[in-house]
C-alpha cells in the first residue's frame, strides 16, 4: 500500500462511508415497515423545521421569496414521500417473469435489493429539493446515503444538518460541507451508486472520478432548455404559461425555459405581452418579497459579463421593468434579448439566470432544425393548441421532458421519472424509476424437485438433446 492510498483510507469522507457500509452490511435489506417508520419520520421533521428552512434559504440568497421556497423546495420533498409511502408496498413487491419452455417448470422472479451507500452532490439553486428529494427515494429503497452540499448554501446546510440528525445516525444519513476540492474528493468514493445535480461541465468530472470505482452515476445536468412559440399560438397566452417558468427563483432553475424560439412577424409583440405580464406578476422588483435575488456576487457578475458580452457584440436588450439594476441586492428583471449571434457567451452556455434570448424563425421546421443542431436539452416547452404542431415537435425532437402549454411543472409530477439525455443528463429518478435507480433487481430462478436442466448435461447427442435443438433452433 502506497502513502497516497494510505492517506485515502485514512481522509474523513473515507471513514465516514465505511462506517455507512458497515451500517448497512449489518441490516442490508430493511424491511417494508422500516422504510415507512423511517420516512414517515422524515416528513415531520422537514414540517417542524419549515420555517428554519425557509429563512435560512432567504439568508443564503440575500432574499428568497417564501412561497417560492415553499412551493419549489419544501413542496415537492413533502408530496414524494407521501407518494412513496402510498407505493412503497408495490413496489418492493417481486416482479413474476416467464421463465420460458426452456426453463420451465423453474419459476422466475425479480427482486429489488438496497444497492448500499448512495452518494448525493446537491446544487445550490434549490437544496431542499435536490437533496431531501433523492434522499427520500434512496431511503425507500432501503439505502444508506451521505449528501454533499453546496457550499453556497451555508444556513440552509446547517438547517438540513439538523433536521437528519433528528431522523437519522450519521452511519445512515450524513452531510458533507466542503468546498470544490471537497466535493471532487466526494465523487472519487466508491459508493454504490452517485447522484449528481448540476453543470455538464462539472457533471464530466463527477462522470470521470466515478469511472475509475466502476460507480453506477445518475446525472442530472442542465443545458438550454427551448420554449417553442407555434404560430397559431396567441402570444398572452404563451407568456402566461412560460413567465412562472422563466421567473420562479429568479430563473436560476436548471429546467427555466433559457431561450424562445418565435415566428419573426410576433417578436415585438410578445415582448410587449412578456413586460406587460411581468409588471401585473411583480411590479418592481427592487423591493419586491415575491422576487428573489441572484445568489451571490459571483453568479450576478457572470450574468453581467453575459450581458454585456451580448451587448458588445450587436444585440438588443429590453428589460421586463424600467427599473435600473440593483446590482447591491441583486436583482436583475427578466432581460429580454434580440439580435443575437452564435458567438455570444449568451448562446453558447446554460444561462441559469433571467436573461432571455428570443431567436426568430420563418417557418416550424426551421425552428425544429435549430433545436436538433445543438445539444439536446434538459426540457423542451411546446407552446400552442394546434394538436398537428404538438405531435410534429414531439417526434422530430429529443429531450429530456417536455411541457406543453407549461413550463417546469413537469418536474413535479411525482408518478413519472425526472432526467436529461446525452449533454443535459443520464438515468432517471423521481417515482417508481427513481426506485428503480437505487435499487438491484435481482433476477430468481428457482427450481422444485423435478430437473429439467439434466436434459441438457453431457454426454450430448441424446434423443431428447436433438428434440430440443429442433424445437428452438427454427
Amino acid at each position: 500500500m502506497n502513502m497516497a492510498t494510505e492517506q485515502l483510507n485514512a481522509s474523513p469522507l473515507t471513514q465516514l462511508l465505511q462506517r455507512q457500509r458497515s451500517s448497512y452490511l449489518a441490516a442490508p435489506n430493511p424491511n417494508y415497515a422500516t422504510r415507512v417508520e423511517q420516512l414517515t419520520r422524515l416528513k415531520a421533521a422537514i414540517l417542524q423545521f419549515k420555517t428554519p428552512l425557509v429563512e435560512a434559504l432567504s439568508q443564503d440568497y440575500g432574499h428568497r421569496s417564501i412561497d417560492d421556497s415553499l412551493i419549489s423546495d419544501i413542496m415537492p420533498v413533502i408530496n414524494n414521500i407521501n407518494y412513496s409511502l402510498k407505493n412503497l408496498k408495490k413496489w418492493l413487491k417481486p416482479s413474476a417473469r416467464h421463465a420460458g419452455i426452456l426453463l420451465a417448470p423453474a419459476k422466475v422472479t425479480v427482486h429489488y435489493q438496497p444497492v448500499g451507500v448512495i452518494g448525493i452532490i446537491v446544487p445550490w439553486n434549490f437544496p431542499v429539493m435536490l437533496s431531501i428529494g433523492p434522499l427520500v427515494t434512496a431511503i425507500a429503497a432501503g439505502n444508506h446515503a451521505m449528501l454533499k452540499m453546496s457550499e453556497f448554501t451555508p444556513a440552509t446546510n446547517q438547517v438540513i444538518k439538523q433536521l437528519l440528525a433528528h431522523v437519522f445516525d450519521e452511519s445512515h444519513v450524513a452531510v458533507v460541507e466542503g468546498e470544490a476540492d471537497v466535493a471532487a474528493a466526494f465523487s472519487a468514493l466508491p459508493f454504490d451508486h452517485l447522484l449528481f445535480t448540476g453543470s455538464t461541465t462539472v457533471g464530466r468530472h463527477v462522470m470521470r472520478a466515478a469511472a475509475n470505482n466502476l460507480t453506477p452515476v445518475t446525472l442530472e445536468l442542465g443545458g438550454k432548455s427551448p420554449v417553442i412559440i407555434a404560430p397559431d399560438m396567441p402570444l398572452e397566452i404563451a407568456v402566461e404559461r412560460m413567465i412562472y417558468g422563466k421567473c420562479l427563483n429568479a430563473g436560476q432553475i436548471c429546467v427555466a425555459p433559457d431561450y424562445v424560439l418565435c415566428p419573426k412577424s410576433k417578436v415585438d409583440e410578445f415582448i410587449a405581452a412578456y413586460r406587460t405580464k411581468f409588471n401585473a406578476m411583480y411590479g418592481a422588483i427592487n423591493h419586491n418579497k415575491d422576487y428573489g435575488s441572484i445568489i451571490n456576487t459571483r453568479q450576478f457578475d457572470r450574468l453581467m459579463t453575459v450581458l454585456e458580452d451580448a451587448k458588445a457584440k450587436g444585440a438588443h436588450i429590453i428589460s421586463a421593468t424600467d427599473e435600473a439594476i440593483d446590482s447591491q441586492h441583486r436583482k436583475l428583471a427578466t432581460q429580454l434579448i434580440t439580435n443575437t449571434g452564435e458567438d455570444m457567451l449568451l448562446m453558447q452556455e446554460e444561462i441559469f439566470g433571467p436573461l432571455l434570448p428570443i431567436i426568430s424563425y420563418d417557418t416550424l421546421d426551421e425552428a425544429i432544425q435549430y433545436i436538433n443542431h445543438r445539444a439536446r436539452p434538459l426540457a423542451l416547452y411546446v407552446m400552442s393548441f394546434d394538436e398537428k404542431s404538438q405531435q410534429k415537435i414531439l417526434q422530430q425532437t429529443h429531450s429530456g421532458g417536455v411541457c406543453i402549454n407549461e413550463t417546469v411543472f413537469h418536474v413535479a409530477a411525482d408518478d413519472a421519472p425526472f432526467g436529461g439525455i446525452g449533454p443535459s443528463g443520464m438515468g432517471h429518478y423521481h417515482g417508481k424509476e427513481g426506485f428503480l435507480t437505487f435499487s438491484h433487481a435481482k433476477t430468481v430462478l428457482s427450481r422444485g424437485r423435478f430437473n429439467t436442466g439434466k436434459f441438457v448435461h453431457p454426454p450430448y447427442g441424446t434423443v431428447i438433446q436433438r428434440i430440443l435443438m429442433k424445437l428452438f433452433l427454427r
